[in-house]
């Protein structure tokens, strides 16, 4: 018997260009390559008039020594607070000042009641940088054929060659780090789980708990 669940699954994954996720990078099913960089933000309209021009021009900059595309995303999320309240619980078990305990205990309880009401919403931000091989091979390119047939010394020239472009990938990176930390801005590479969990969120909006993917994610 068919498993229906499975198969809405399966026809699913079609349409998900992700080969799989390795050492940090996104493996496109064309064989090119993605790193996903997580950026802050800065408090730009709480700065003066010339603060903002000089952040404008000094973007503008960055932009323009760039000679290869990026893009910027912006996901709006939920902000979990199941987190912040296990903590407060578990200082609730350790006070032992009475009037303390009955202050966290009505405090627990104002935000259960205060985020039971409203959406409080987090905002993060993304820098996506492609690589795109410049000789793709028929199928699915050097990079899609790293496990295909068991062959050690492919395998070995494969991975060699996802390693050459792991580095070219790498140094984009550090070009876009350079430029936006010039502007006060913060940024951290994602690595494997994370990029799991981001491209899982980004295809299944809504769902808070992530599945096995199986063979999708390599470390």
């Amino acid at each position: 018997m068919i498993n229906p669940q499975a198969k809405k699954s399966g026809a699913t994954q079609e349409f998900v260009p992700i080969k799989e996720i390795r050492d940090g990078i996104v493996i496109l099913k064309d064989g090119s390559l993605r790193l996903v960089l997580m950026a802050s933000s800065i408090n730009y309209y709480l700065k003066s008039a010339d603060e903002q021009m000089g952040i404008l021009t000094q973007y503008q900059d960055f932009l323009n020594s760039l000679d290869f595309p990026i893009q910027i995303c912006m996901e709006s999320r939920r902000l979990d607070i199941k987190p912040y309240l296990a903590t407060l619980e578990e200082q609730l078990k350790n006070q032992t000042n009475d009037l303390i305990k009955l202050q966290t205990r009505e405090y627990i309880e104002f935000i259960k009641n205060f985020t039971d009401t409203t959406n409080i919403m987090t905002k993060l931000f993304y820098v996506v940088v492609p690589y795109e091989l410049t000789s793709i091979s028929s199928g699915l390119g050097i990079i899609g054929r790293m496990f295909g047939k068991k062959n050690n010394t492919r395998d070995e020239e494969t991975l060699k060659q996802f390693q050459e472009h792991k580095t070219q990938i790498e140094q984009r990176a550090s070009v876009i780090k350079q430029g936006l930390n010039r502007l006060s801005v913060r940024v951290a590479q994602l690595g494997t789980e994370e990029l799991v969990e981001l491209y899982y969120k980004a295809f299944n909006p809504g769902e808070n708990t992530i599945p096995s993917l199986g063979g999708l994610a390599k470390t």
